[in-house]
């Protein structure tokens, strides 16, 4: 008799892996607490992975006398860690009772001994937690399996972060503004902008993702990243020093300062040739009635209103760009057509000729949010003109009086379970659609696609009132719906199936909850 096939296990996210190793340690820290404990973690797994690969490199080559040379790691980029703060160190004593203050001890060493780390790590934070040691290994060990360098196309820190953050939004009093990019979205975005050589800023920004995704673009179309340099400012301080710790683990220098972008502004003259940005959506109450009133970055346009930040952003991008900088951001869909004030705002954007293209994104694209959101390009010098790229000649023309439009919410590929993302493939289709668009001999290179892209001159836009929703100008084709039933029937049926999986893990949750406390549901 045949043996019955063993159901396959389903396999954990990494993010899932880590949670519900945190989710152990539940009496001893904060639920809302878990993306710190396991951050630096990750942080000392990172570095450590990469100081190990190093080190066998160098005693390869020329031998173990040379494999404490500082000097043979920094022209790498690559962090020199001592004996004791290594993570194999710190994985053979994870069961020791002093545990918590090697790992303390381990940070304050590798931030004492670089200093592009000055104040980015914590201190003396584990010691005074009072985490239960048995469960706190075990969750040593959950990241001890990650693999860092096979991984290193992603962000891992900023994932991570995402993930916990989504978990606590609300808790915490984030709602749905704040959260860091998904790599597939900045890659969209550096593929639109091109950030080969110049000035990269971003005024909120997070955890440091658009810098890391910017820089691999870079790397991958064979650019030089000495060729670029960085600017940010974050206004969260625990955030602030993740983006520290995540850019200074990757060898990018970068001038990432503490503050509040629109009371404190930290890069006053900058002028970045690019600007990438996710800024906290629909955010209220940014100003009083009687502040940023004559503020210089709105100067020549309507003052912002107070009810929502959203222009807020975009005049401060657009005051932030060189002669010819370039600007890509998302922003939710409600910035595409308010009124009144940014109306009024939007109208001028237009009739200058800053706004370059807007793309609508799929849904489901990002952990913490499922609101649909909205890439926008700006472009400080849409006029005809010739200019080098990654040693390619680019001849554009002049494009002051058109918009390009996108839709996108028919694209993406899945990823884990409900999330989408943004195949190579979507993104190939937008950005060659865009740059043949962008220049001569766009009669012939780019068309107009139903369902998908539209050129719409200034014109057209007043007619429709300045609005900046896609579907006014993208033609749809009618179909019958019956056609497709089928196909949403199955659809409907998988997302039900998620949605009861869900609620039944999310009972349990809660019933263990209340039995901690001796009450039974």
């Amino acid at each position: 008799m045949a043996k019955k096939a063993t159901k396959a296990k389903p396999t954990k996210s990494m993010e899932e892996a880590l949670w519900e190793s945190c989710n152990k340690m539940r009496g001893s820290v904060e639920p809302s607490e878990y993306k710190h404990v396991v951050l630096s973690l990750i942080f000392l797994k990172y570095a450590g992975d990469h100081f190990d690969q190093k080190h066998k490199e160098i005693c390869e080559h020329y031998g173990d006398d040379y494999a404490d040379m500082v000097e043979f790691y920094a022209q790498d980029n690559v962090f020199y860690i001592p004996a004791e703060c290594r993570w194999s160190y710190i994985m053979e004593n994870a069961k020791q009772d002093n545990i918590f203050q090697i790992i303390d001890d381990a940070l304050a060493n590798i931030e004492k001994s670089n200093k592009q780390l000055d104040g980015a790590l914590p201190s003396n934070y584990y010691s005074n937690l009072g985490l239960d040691r048995s469960k706190f290994a075990a969750l040593l060990d959950e990241i001890n399996k990650l693999d860092t360098l096979k991984d290193e196309e992603n962000d891992i820190i900023g994932r991570v972060y995402e993930f916990f953050l989504g978990k606590f939004a609300i808790a915490e009093g984030k709602g749905k503004g704040e959260f860091y990019t998904p790599k597939s979205i900045v890659n969209l975005i550096a593929e639109m902008i091109e950030p080969y050589d110049g000035k990269i800023y971003d005024p909120c920004c997070g955890s440091g993702g658009m810098f890391v995704q910017s820089m691999k673009f870079v790397k991958a179309h064979h650019g030089n990243q000495k060729n670029i340099s960085v600017y940010g400012q974050e206004y969260t301080k625990t955030t602030y020093k993740l983006a520290r710790m995540n850019l200074a683990i990757r060898g990018i220098n970068a001038d990432i300062r503490l503050g509040d972008t629109f009371h404190n502004d930290q890069h006053k003259d900058l002028k970045a040739d690019y600007i990438m940005a996710n800024p906290p959506f629909n955010q209220s109450g940014w100003r009083t009635e009687n502040e940023l009133t004559s503020d210089p970055r709105w100067a020549g346009f309507d003052v912002p209103p107070t009810s929502n930040a959203n222009y807020g952003w975009i005049l401060n991008i657009l005051s932030k760009l060189s002669t010819d900088g370039v600007a890509g951001f998302i922003l939710s869909n409600g910035a595409l057509s308010a009124d009144s004030t940014e109306l009024a705002i939007r109208r001028k954007l237009l009739e200058m000729g800053k706004v370059e293209a807007i793309v609508i994104l799929p849904r489901n694209l990002f952990y913490s949010t499922n609101i649909s959101v909205t890439l926008w390009i700006l472009n400080n010098n849409k006029k005809a003109h010739i200019v080098e790229k990654n040693g390619e000649e680019r001849h554009y023309r002049d494009r002051e009086k058109e918009v390009l439009f996108f839709d996108m919410r028919n694209m993406g590929e899945p990823y884990e379970k409900k999330f989408v993302q943004l195949s190579e493939a979507d993104r190939n289709k937008v950005t060659t659609a865009y740059h043949n668009w962008q220049q001569e001999g766009w009669e012939t290179s780019y068309s107009d696609e139903p369902e998908f892209c539209k050129s719409v001159n200034l014109t057209n836009l007043k007619e429709k009132d300045f609005s900046l929703v896609p579907s006014k100008y993208i033609e749809f084709i009618q179909r019958n719906d019956i056609e497709n039933f089928d196909e949403k029937i199955k659809t409907i049926g998988a997302e039900l199936k998620t949605l009861n999986e869900e609620r039944t893990t999310l009972d349990q949750e809660i019933k263990k909850l209340f039995a901690a406390y001796g009450i039974e549901i």
